[in-house]
């Protein structure tokens, strides 16, 4: 039997929402049909960004700006679908990732509760699309004691059926994350740290550029060793997976204090940019260089699979591995992470746990998500 699935994913840029038709059967890959980005006003933009760090006034902003998004979930679904042969009647379901806007694991769990908060009403999308929707997707996974993310290696497991080799996938969004599939099973998935966010922040406040553009302008600097070593004392890099980080770790905020109490004379913003790819490249280098002596390819996706400079970087850095895109997986490596929310979404309507303890340690595996029905 085949059905149709959407998955809607907002990620760290906040720069539009991803969304993924996908073709689900029971004897193949899923099949990925249509894709649409829409754009998330630059209004939004701000609030969002805001309600990421603390501040006043938090509870009304983020009511308001949940019901607002989930009006644009919505359209941006709605406009996937009336670019196909297809119409809402024809779709299963909605699996909707929403926006986070806080995310909190926590590494004494017994003291100090984890959690994640992802905006972006369901209610209002399934009432609006008219689709039933599926939606919160982490919570689940942490009261089972798990982090909440990263929750796409069950997806990258799903692809990868029928590879003979162990496939290592590299998500190279706001945050980088790596996956490991062996046997048809989760070896292990963890988040490695920044990948774009700190590249795009600082590229949209010194280049008034959404994001440098196959890493051009960081090309143009010099990475400063002595900021380099400082970035790399940030403690998370220390931790041992699994392991989950966002932008409340890795923010301009972050850097910003590290470059005021520096003692080297100010450096030039290309210098910074550069150094910044270097910080990705390498802590990201390290944990491909840990994997284990099998995984010979690694398949890249995310919005820093277009990056040039980095992926040459990373190519220099661990010279024995074949680093290619998803593409070769049979998946558009720009759509992977909608793709994965409307698979969820067919998993949790199947009643089908999922199996993340390699990847978030969660103690069992769960049905994720709480389903809102048309």
């Amino acid at each position: 039997m085949t059905s149709l699935f959407i998955g809607l994913m907002s990620g760290t840029s906040v720069d539009s929402i991803d969304a993924a038709l996908l073709e689900i059967t029971s004897t193949k890959k899923p099949k990925l049909i249509a894709t649409h980005s829409h754009a998330i006003p630059q209004a939004t933009q701000q609030l969002i960004h805001a309600l990421c760090r603390p501040g006043t006034n938090e509870i009304e902003t983020m009511g308001r700006l949940d019901r607002s998004l989930g009006a644009l979930f919505a359209q941006a679904a709605i406009t996937l679908v009336n670019k196909t042969e297809y119409s809402n009647g024809d779709i299963t379901a909605i699996g909707s990732h929403g926006q986070t806007i806080r995310h909190r694991p926590s590494s004494s769990p017994d003291t100090e509760p984890s959690f994640s908060l992802q905006i972006a009403d369901p209610n209002t999308i399934a009432q609006l699309t008219g689709i039933t929707t599926v939606a919160d997707f982490r919570r689940r996974n942490i009261a089972a004691g798990g982090q909440g993310a990263p929750l796409t290696p069950a997806f990258h497991r799903a692809i990868c059926q029928g590879q003979a080799e162990t496939c290592a996938i590299l998500n190279l969004g706001g945050i980088a994350n790596i996956t490991v599939v062996a046997n048809n099973e989760i070896v292990s998935g963890f988040d490695t740290g920044p990948a774009n966010t700190l590249l795009d922040g600082w590229t949209q406040r010194h280049q008034q550029q959404p994001y440098d553009a196959d890493g051009q302008w960081a090309s143009t600097g010099q990475c400063q060793l002595a900021l380099l070593n400082q970035l790399k004392a940030h403690p998370y890099f220390a931790l041992t997976a699994p392991k989950s980080t966002g932008r409340e770790q890795f923010n301009l905020q972050w850097l910003d204090t590290i470059l005021a109490n520096t003692d080297a004379h100010p450096f030039s913003a290309e210098d910074v940019q550069a150094t910044l790819t270097q910080l990705s490249c390498d802590t990201i280098a390290t944990q491909l260089l840990a994997l284990p002596d099998e995984v010979k390819t690694v398949y890249c996706c995310g919005g820093g699979a277009h990056n040039r400079f980095l992926l040459a970087q990373l190519a220099a850095a661990c010279p024995d591995h074949r680093i290619v895109t998803t593409e070769a997986l049979g998946i558009d490596p720009d759509w992977l992470e909608a793709a994965a929310f409307a698979w969820f979404a067919q998993q949790t309507l199947a009643k089908q746990t999922v199996d993340l303890g390699n990847a978030t340690n969660a103690n069992q595996a769960t049905i994720l998500g709480g389903i809102y029905l048309a």
